[in-house]
């Protein structure tokens, strides 16, 4: 299906031209790349006319035919009779898709509710493009950096300062992604046999990285109601574990925020018991509704490990995450570090930076498409399934919703073959259960989430569907 875009909307995204020592042609010609490549103008879109356009960007005709002649040329577009410029993207599904992690993305008829990641926000693509104009002074160098670019541990300290803990550099470590941080900490501070407090329901990945040395996991309640706190100091004065891994920001899968007083009494109950929290940050940024967070967990201890992550924030691709420690923790931590990898992408690195220094105006952008994709997304959960139960998320990336029978596993076997692929409640249990649940993120374009609630009330609706079950698919998100 082709779409269409108005004059008006393109000259909105593509803003301003500089008129810089460019040719116009080119600035616009790369203007319009960038947001094709990024995804805001979708492929398969019939952009204006060259008339309309002209008329809208206020700049000449052959600046807008020149510039719609570079499209094509780097094939981002083509001319398609009756339907003028179409855009494209030179890399056919094929070729970007994963078929190991998610055998079904090549079906353009499934939508895929099993993975918690957005696409790029816009500022990706620009932010790669600097990244490769900085690159050629590093060459003349080895390219390892075991704690991470100074720049980059520069501004990635520097969040943390403006959300009110002071935070050095030195404290910072940049890792491949926020699972290689959990198992840089589960190496360094952990052995055999030592026990790890985790929250249940948990993310599953976060776990596994946290068992890297085959410590023993140990669930604590996360109620959909919120956190069982005097429960979970319990269980942490009776197992005397070395570490807890917690998720007080937008949990995974629950979207809950932890309050400040709730913080500071988890935080008082682990220093009791000498247990170093193990804090995931990595949905923190994604306040959907525009309310000011909590402080940082760390606040209120200042012993606390907390792990970032670019994947959530600005893209998974980036595949960079941090640590940020007690200084005198380092050490240990990097010679852990050394022993699983030696350093984080430069190219990706270098990346980052920029999305960080421009981090404001990349998540009020992606917030605004966020939020507007979960309210899609639970709009039509009230309307399709009134008798699903959940707690509207402030922000985060997904429901976590409660089903009225426990069928979730033959749910997501039913929904599966109708064309909606989805995460069952068991997926993020310790111990196993949660057939009450599913969790369901709002990643996807609106129209395939309304599409996929159409499917799941199929499902759900289904007799036949009760007996049927389907393996677990891969989790990353």
């Amino acid at each position: 299906m082709t779409r269409t875009i108005s004059a008006s909307r393109v000259a909105t995204l593509v803003g301003p031209l500089s008129g810089d020592e460019r040719p116009l042609y080119l600035e616009l010609a790369e203007g319009l790349r960038l947001l094709i490549g990024e995804g805001r103008i979708p492929a398969a879109t019939r952009m204006p006319s060259e008339r309309e356009l002209t008329t809208a960007l206020g700049v000449s005709r052959t600046t807008v035919t020149r510039a719609y002649a570079e499209l094509r040329d780097r094939e981002y577009a083509e001319s398609r009779r009756g339907s003028g410029t179409v855009t494209r993207l030179p890399l056919h599904a094929t070729s970007v898709t994963d078929r190991i992690f998610a055998p079904w993305s090549q079906d353009p008829d499934v939508v895929d509710l099993n993975c918690a990641a957005p696409s790029a926000p816009a500022g990706v693509a620009a932010a790669y493009e600097a990244a490769v104009a900085e690159l050629p002074p590093y060459l003349s160098n080895h390219g390892y950096y075991p704690a991470g670019l100074a720049r980059l541990r520069e501004v990635v300290a520097e969040t943390y300062a403006e959300r009110g803990l002071p935070t050095s550099p030195e404290q910072i470590m940049i890792t491949s992604g926020a699972l290689a941080g959990a198992a840089v900490v589960a190496q360094a501070l952990t052995s055999p046999g030592d026990r790890v407090v985790v929250e249940d329901p948990v993310y599953p990945n976060a776990t596994q990285a946290l068992g890297h040395r085959s410590a023993r996991l140990v669930p604590a309640p996360v109620d959909p109601d919120g956190w069982d706190l005097a429960a979970t100091a319990a269980i942490v004065r009776q197992a005397a574990p070395r570490l807890a891994y917690l998720i007080p920001d937008f949990q995974n899968p629950t979207g809950l925020v932890m309050s400040d007083d709730q913080r500071a009494e988890y935080a008082a109950a682990l220093k009791r018991a000498r247990v170093t929290p193990v804090v995931d940050e990595a949905h923190q940024a994604l306040a959907l509704d525009g309310q000011a967070m909590p402080a940082p967990f760390a606040t209120h201890s200042p012993g606390a490990i907390t792990i970032g992550s670019a994947s959530k924030q600005f893209w998974g691709g980036l595949r960079l995450g941090w640590l940020r420690v007690p200084e005198p923790m380092m050490p240990a931590l990097l010679q852990a570090r050394m022993s699983l990898d030696l350093g984080a992408p430069l190219l990706e690195q270098l990346a980052l930076v920029h999305l960080i220094e421009n981090r404001h105006a990349v998540w009020a952008a992606n917030r605004e498409r966020l939020g507007r994709q979960r309210d899609v997304l639970l709009d039509a959960l009230d309307t399709q399934l009134p008798d699903w139960t959940f707690h509207r998320p402030t922000g985060g990336l997904a429901v976590w919703c409660r089903l009225p029978r426990p069928r979730a596993s033959a749910l997501v076997a039913e929904a599966e073959r109708l064309g909606v692929i989805a995460a069952a409640g068991r997926v993020f249990a310790v111990e196993g259960g949660l057939e009450h649940f599913v969790r369901l993120p709002w990643t996807r374009p609106a129209d395939e989430l309304e599409l996929a609630v159409t499917r799941l009330a199929q499902a759900w609706t289904n007799p036949g569907a009760v007996a049927r079950t389907t393996p677990d698919r891969l989790t990353v998100a």
